[in-house]
């Protein structure tokens, strides 16, 4: 608990057996009340190995639903079992849940209601690992995304977020996409809504058994992340009315 704040850690897993156990046992349960995975129908034992290492709430998909899908009944679950803060962490231990503590902080003393681990701010994507292609889209898709929905973000494509409780129940994230442009139509609701984004320095951390889709997908993620912008200005505009911006109905 954090000032009266249920704490929820939610981890989006895939395949992800190699590195759970380390992302798990660095999370501050001093802090963290819950932690829900959610396994996508991962081709290895991640579901056993969740259990095996204490983890109670163990959501299983039978069928592959996506990372957008496997988000979905993850905050839905969240909500269901009152979660305050929720933060979105990948089970690939490429995001350190050293931050958790940073995170929960500026959301449970009402600074911000969201919170990014941003890998661009500072000097660590490059020295981290990232690859130059990836940095380059990076920083070409969030100067395009800044332009078109009129804010300013290091990166919107973090995969560590934390956010308060009335920013799930407001924002329609059930309406998204179970691709991984999920995130971006994430931000774009939140934007829209009409809450503040704050960042931390997140470092990077690339590595042989940490996820990563491969180019072609990036090129679909792109693309998709470009539409999102273009929508999220022509809804601005007046001239589309699109149901992922409707108030939730949670």
């Amino acid at each position: 608990m954090y000032n009266g704040k249920k704490i929820i850690v939610v981890l989006p897993a895939y395949n992800a057996a190699l590195t759970l156990e380390r992302t798990y046992r660095e999370i501050p349960f001093d802090l963290v009340d819950e932690v829900i995975l959610c396994d996508d129908a991962s081709r290895d034992n991640t579901v056993e190995l969740a259990k095996q290492i204490g983890i109670r709430h163990v959501l299983v998909h039978e069928k592959n639903k996506g990372y957008g899908g496997n988000q979905k009944s993850l905050y839905n679950k969240a909500l269901e079992l009152g979660g305050d803060i929720i933060i979105m962490l990948h089970p690939d231990y490429q995001y350190t849940p050293k931050l958790i503590p940073s995170m929960v902080n500026i959301i449970g003393e009402d600074l911000y209601p969201v919170v990014l681990g941003s890998r661009i701010l500072g000097r660590g994507a490059l020295a981290g690992g990232m690859p130059l292609y990836k940095y380059i889209a990076n920083r070409f898709l969030t100067f395009v995304q800044n332009v078109l929905v009129s804010y300013k973000l290091s990166e919107y494509h973090t995969g560590y977020r934390a956010f308060s409780r009335e920013v799930l129940e407001s924002i329609n994230f059930n309406a998204n996409s179970d691709d991984f442009v999920f995130d971006n139509e994430m931000l774009s609701q939140i934007i829209y809504a009409g809450f503040h984004i704050a960042e931390v320095t997140c470092p990077t951390k690339y590595f042989e058994e940490a996820s990563s889709i491969n180019l072609p997908r990036s090129i679909r993620y792109g693309l998709g992340v470009l539409r999102v912008s273009f929508m999220h200005r022509l809804q601005r505009w007046g001239v589309v009315r699109l149901k992922m911006y409707a108030a939730a109905s949670n």
